[in-house]
């Protein structure tokens, strides 16, 4: 008997905030954030950040949208990658229900600035229900499955680490509001 397996992706983005381009300066990376997405039309996209665009200091656990959190700006380009993994379909149930918990119960859960210190002083720095976006998908993908191959803490892991992991299949590399304004003509199977 075959074993249904389904498709998770990760979105890497450049969000073009003066947060992310302050981290861009320490990485040299243009892509700067991560995120989940459990489906092909990219409407449930799951990540730590801001809770609220005009606020950097109050972030958490996030259900994102494309236009409006991760294209800022409609002149602007946003790049991004998306990568594309499988996990059988158990763990994508169970990846699910984790993300559905920490939605409704997303008080309990904070953004991980520590944590980003951490990475510059090369100091794995891990809080109770606390992630910053790479912490909070490598930990996603980790728990269910998807080997990371890393020999570092998820409390370390830069999008560039995402970038490099074996298990993550590149699936598009571009501007995220044109894949956006496509998604169903070109779904992100292609």
């Amino acid at each position: 008997m075959t074993e249904v397996s389904r498709k998770i992706y990760i979105l890497l983005t450049d969000t073009g905030t003066l947060f992310s381009r302050a981290i861009g300066l320490y990485t040299k990376a243009n892509l700067n954030h991560a995120s989940i997405v459990l489906d092909e039309e990219m409407k449930e996209i799951y990540s730590f950040g801001r809770k609220n665009s005009f606020n950097p200091f109050n972030g958490g656990f996030v259900k994102e949208k494309v236009f409006g959190h991760l294209v800022r700006e409609a002149t602007r380009p946003t790049a991004c990658a998306i990568y594309s993994c499988t996990v059988s379909d158990d763990n994508y149930e169970l990846l699910r229900a984790r993300i559905q918990h920490m939605e409704q119960n997303q008080h309990q859960y904070k953004y991980n600035l520590l944590g980003l210190f951490g990475i510059v002083l090369n100091i794995s720095i891990e809080r109770k229900n606390a992630f910053f976006c790479t912490q909070f998908v490598a930990y996603m993908l980790q728990k269910h499955g998807v080997k990371l191959m890393m020999d570092k803490s998820l409390a370390q892991i830069t999008p560039m680490d995402l970038q490099n992991c074996e298990n993550l299949e590149l699936i598009y590399s571009g501007d995220l509001r044109e894949r956006a304004r496509h998604q169903y003509a070109y779904p992100l199977t292609s």
